[in-house]
């Protein structure tokens, strides 16, 4: 937030500077000990998250990225690793076959891979990755939109803690591995937070963008041990702000996630 071209209220007070901007969900992976660090998502902002990255962890140098799925969102910041940015030498991408086949047979993704920016590697769901001696990362299939991809979360695990990242997924009722079940496994999970509720979209038709409700999420998920936070939030969503939506989502033990906001495991 804001989106282009668009003039509403949350979209124009953010161009005008009256409330803080949002960049695009992704999420950094840091062994501090080892000065390594992964990112989930190439989005839009990775310039800056890249930075920030640098800014929280100067020693970590940056291992490899995984992608959740081929939405806008989520791969089009691979672009920044090309010859006329970056220029990374041979760093790995990790998403499924499809994702993978994708970036290869279009341009420019394609020329990244050509040029040797980056090495596709494929992931399976359910076959966890040790990244260090401290950190796992499995990939975990969910339902999505699959227009060009299928689409991945992650379970991270550490040491001590868990966290589940899900920034996209259809409906929690069409996921196989039974949702309130498998959440109930981490310590914490950010998760698909796109649109508050139903009547945030009447002008569009729902089966074009079936993200489940905040409202629907909470309905499903209260009672859990584990803290459930919101993220991937539309520009239309009321918990940007300080609202009465956030203050009683609050009140329920569930939260929004703040941009830089980490989680030791």
């Amino acid at each position: 937030m804001p989106q282009a071209g668009c003039a509403c209220g949350h979209c124009s007070a953010a161009w005008e500077g009256r409330i803080p901007k949002a960049r695009v969900s992704a999420v950094a992976v840091v062994d501090p000990t080892r000065r390594a660090a992964w990112m989930i998502d190439a989005t839009p902002d990775f310039p800056a998250q890249l930075r920030h990255l640098r800014e929280m962890e100067p020693e970590a140098e940056l291992r490899g990225l995984f992608l959740t799925h081929a939405h806008v969102g989520h791969y089009t910041g691979l672009v920044h690793l090309g010859r006329e940015a970056m220029n990374a030498r041979g760093l790995p991408v990790g998403a499924t076959a499809s994702c993978l086949d994708f970036l290869r047979r279009h341009g420019p993704w394609s020329q990244l891979v050509a040029l040797g920016n980056v090495v596709l590697q494929p992931l399976a769901a359910g076959a966890a990755l040790r990244l260090t001696d401290d950190l796992e990362i499995e990939p975990v299939a969910v339902p999505h939109r699959a227009e060009f991809s299928d689409t991945l979360a992650f379970g991270i695990r550490g040491p001590s803690r868990s966290l589940f990242y899900c920034p996209d997924i259809d409906r929690w009722e069409d996921w196989r591995a039974g949702a309130r079940e498998f959440l109930g496994r981490f310590d914490t999970a950010w998760i698909d937070g796109t649109f508050y509720s139903p009547e945030e979209w009447p002008q569009r038709d729902r089966n074009e963008i079936p993200h489940p409700p905040v409202t629907r999420s909470v309905e499903l998920f209260r009672g859990l041990q584990t803290a459930i936070r919101f993220l991937h939030l539309n520009h239309s969503n009321p918990l940007h702000l300080d609202s009465p939506e956030r203050t009683g989502l609050r009140a329920l033990g569930f939260d929004v996630v703040r941009e830089g906001e980490t989680v030791e495991l």
